[in-house]
């Protein structure tokens, strides 16, 4: 029996030293960007911030064009459009909506609207779907171009969109003001919270309120470049003419899983000035900001996940590489984007050291024998990762609590245990994902069911 026992006790502390020692690096490496975004603040000082009613008057005209593709999306398009038309107060934009020849109830869904109003163009492609969501926006790019060229109108900026968005009344004229001279816009992304799903889709509005009110801001601070989220994002017509210039026609790469991530990158690659817009639109704490249900069910969670890792973490490093020789902050944030895999490692790890060591401690009570020392640079070691844990939790606290009150930041801590699940578990599904990538198998649309929110007032 005591040899059984030292066994676990050698694994134990190998599974505690490295997941230790990975936890250490990442919590650093975390605290850093923490500290940049507070010295950021600092400097900033008490600048009054950018809100609806103080943005820059546009100086140039164009139409404002919204991309939107749609796959198998007959549950929420009609809705989305029809909420798009009522809330948009600009003067001038078109909706275009990417289609499938095989996919009738998504078109019979979106005509019910198009028919009432001019402003939605619906393009149907000329492939089956699904294809990738990269490919259908390049079919609209080609669909914008007829128009234009029969038409004669000039463009502003193109905005992206997916079908199950909320738009803000205020986007298109954040976009219209702010576009102007810079390559492109994002604005917040903030899920909303499914009803009876609290835990699973409340995980993704902790995520993004961390992301997009903290680390997109430290990121283009420090002039790396900014990967888009593929929705609430306005490109510059030029930038994605020259993109499509050099690719042969299309701006968007058809064989990429994770498009937006590639095409802020590139953008910035071209020298294309990005900007994160956050723009307060006059309520009580309230952004200009693309608000979606997000997955509500682990399985639908997990599989997002997984495209995520797949496209940026995997195959996202074999597409786009590493940034220009000196360009420091570069590197560092896409090393952070790749991080994920060995993170997934290291948390594995931590947890099998957990079970490892309550087994050696069942085992000791059992033959009722002393427990073994912990060594003190491994006590120091563990100390350290409690503290930066601490500090992790209570941060994305603040920021979950700034976005969606104080009863959501309390959520965030069990949440934040939902998170690390969802993320173990994507893990193997995408290291699956980008070994069936590199045997030939194409790209194709993964995407998840969606819903959109009930908008009618309340009683």
């Amino acid at each position: 029996m005591g040899g059984i026992i030292a066994g676990i006790d050698v694994v134990a502390r190998e599974l505690s030293l490295f997941a230790a020692a990975g936890l250490l690096i990442g919590g650093l490496d975390d605290l850093l960007v923490d500290l940049l975004y507070l010295i950021r603040r600092f400097r900033r000082g008490r600048i009054r911030p950018l809100t609806v009613a103080t943005l820059p008057a546009p100086r140039q005209g164009g139409r404002m064009v919204v991309f939107i593709p749609a796959w198998d999306e007959s549950a929420v398009i009609a809705a989305m459009l029809t909420t798009a038309l009522q809330r948009i107060a600009h003067g001038d934009y078109r909706l275009y909506v990417g289609l499938y020849p095989n996919d009738p109830a998504t078109i019979a869904a979106a005509a019910r609207v198009a028919e009432r109003d001019d402003r939605i163009r619906l393009v149907i492609g000329s492939r089956d779907g699904p294809t990738t969501k990269a490919d259908c926006l390049n079919t609209l790019w080609h669909a914008l171009a007829r128009d234009r060229a029969a038409e004669g109108f000039a463009v502003k900026a193109i905005v992206l969109h997916d079908a199950e968005d909320v738009v803000h009344p205020a986007e298109l004229a954040v976009f219209d003001s702010l576009i102007e001279g810079r390559a492109v816009v994002q604005i917040p992304v903030l899920p909303l919270v499914v009803p009876g799903s609290r835990l699973v889709s409340g995980h993704y509005a902790d995520e993004f309120a961390e992301s997009h009110h903290k680390q997109l801001v430290v990121r283009t601070w420090i002039g790396a470049g900014m990967p888009l989220a593929g929705t609430g994002c306005a490109i510059a017509p030029a930038m994605l003419a020259a993109i499509a210039a050099a690719r042969g026609g299309d701006p968007f790469d058809a064989t990429s899983l994770t498009e937006d991530y590639e095409l802020g990158l590139r953008i910035a690659e071209l020298g294309g000035e990005g900007l994160f817009a956050r723009v307060a639109d006059g309520t009580r704490g309230g952004v200009v900001a693309v608000r979606a249900f997000f997955p509500a069910d682990l399985v639908s969670a997990i599989r997002q996940k997984a495209r995520w890792m797949t496209g940026i973490a995997l195959i996202g490093w074999d597409r786009t590489g590493w940034a220009r020789p000196m360009a420091l902050g570069d590197h560092w944030w896409r090393l952070r984007d790749r991080r994920g895999p060995l993170a997934m490692l290291v948390l594995a790890a931590a947890y099998l050291g957990l079970f490892a060591e309550a087994g050696a401690i069942l085992a000791r009570w059992v033959v009722d024998a002393p427990l073994a020392p912990l060594p003190p640079a491994l006590w120091w070691l563990f100390a350290t990762n409690a503290l930066l844990l601490w500090w992790r939790l209570v941060v994305r606290m603040v920021f979950t609590g700034r976005v969606y009150g104080w009863r959501e930041a309390l959520w965030s801590l069990p949440r934040f245990v939902i998170g690390n699940f969802v993320a173990l578990a994507a893990a193997p599904r995408a290291l699956i994902r980008y070994i069936f990538v590199l045997r030939g198998r194409p790209a194709v649309w993964d995407k998840t069911a969606h819903h959109f929110p009930d908008l009618s007032p309340q009683p």
